[in-house]
């Protein structure tokens, strides 16, 4: 796999400029400048969706997959029941959560947040079994750092650190949200959809760092193994790249039709980024600084979800209108 070029922008150096005044980890979101935050498209009817479809009978909210159980992760029922598939095709353990998730992060050892009102719920992916940590809030999004301790960020703008036993032991304020968090060769940084930016988080000083915007409307996030961070701008019809410590904007490039689910898949070094406005899923090669576009597939409808069978050897997408659970099969890089 090819290590990623440099490549900074005018752009980003001069957002960074613009958000530094706002970085003080004493003052409290309400008095941001916000926006509503951006949403998927709304599908149209689209064409036959490639590779295998299988019917769950229920919409499909996000989706994930852990490499160490092998097992796909899905999110269903507005956020209130996490299915757990072993096997391609197979019937899923059905896991009832004890509030409404907002997203699943895969954890190490085969652990599964699931971020919701008052607590963040632990599940095994392999057995299901379930427990929590509660948090001081509406919880977005979590991950665990490499202490061991647990970072949830909260609908408030708050970050709370919680030691291994699940006592609070800092929180970070000044985001008017914390939508999604990014650990990346040890750095932590929040995505914040209200304010539609990306904000280094300085956990020793219990503060937040240097922020970049986020283009028009960013919705979703993920990382890769190169320490990227990889954004959907839902708003302004881009896939976004940063890279921490300094954080900066190595690309951006458009995806006409509202870009939304984004998943790296490390087998192939390939990006992928769900269309929702025409059901497509396209894959991009970032590695040389200029995403170039490698594959482009029909989805099934309302594709908002992606995700990776590094196991399998597939892309997953999930139908948010209940269309199913697609699955493509991906040639090794």
């Amino acid at each position: 796999m090819r290590v990623p070029a440099p490549r900074i922008t005018a752009t980003a150096i001069g957002a960074a400029l613009l958000l530094l005044a706002g970085c003080s980890s004493t003052k409290d979101g309400d008095n941001l400048q916000t926006i509503e935050p951006a949403t998927a498209a709304v599908s149209p009817a689209g064409a036959t969706p490639t590779g295998t479809v299988q019917n769950l009978g229920r919409s499909i909210d996000a989706l994930a997959f852990d490499p160490s159980s092998k097992t796909t992760a899905i999110l269903a029922d507005g956020g209130t029941h996490l299915l757990l598939q072993a096997q391609p095709a197979a019937e899923p353990r059905d896991v009832a959560l004890d509030g409404r998730a907002a997203q699943i992060v895969v954890a190490s050892d085969g652990r599964l947040l699931l971020p919701m009102d008052g607590r963040v719920q632990i599940v095994d992916a392999a057995s299901g079994e379930k427990k929590s940590i509660t948090v001081d809030g509406d919880a977005r999004s979590a991950v665990y750092l490499s202490d061991g301790r647990l970072a949830a960020g909260l609908a408030n703008g708050k970050i709370q650190i919680l030691d291994t036993n699940g006592a609070v032991a800092e929180t970070i304020s000044g985001l008017a949200s914390v939508d999604a968090l990014a650990l990346t060769k040890g750095d932590l940084s929040a995505l914040d959809r209200r304010q539609t930016s990306l904000t280094e988080i300085d956990v020793d000083n219990s503060s937040l760092g240097m922020a970049l915007r986020a283009g028009e409307g960013a919705t979703q996030l993920a990382t890769d193994e190169y320490g990227r961070i990889l954004i959907t701008d839902t708003g302004g019809d881009e896939l976004l790249v940063f890279t921490t410590d300094p954080l900066i904007m190595r690309q951006r490039y458009p995806i006409p039709h509202s870009p939304y689910g984004v998943a790296y898949d490390e087998r192939t070094d390939l990006v992928w980024v769900t269309v929702t406005g025409d059901n497509k899923v396209v894959g991009y090669d970032i590695s040389t600084g200029i995403p170039v576009e490698k594959a482009r597939y029909d989805t099934v409808r309302q594709p908002n979800s992606v995700t990776v069978d590094t196991a399998g050897g597939a892309l997953l997408i999930g139908s948010a209108t209940g269309d199913g659970l697609q699955r493509i099969p991906l040639a090794a890089g």
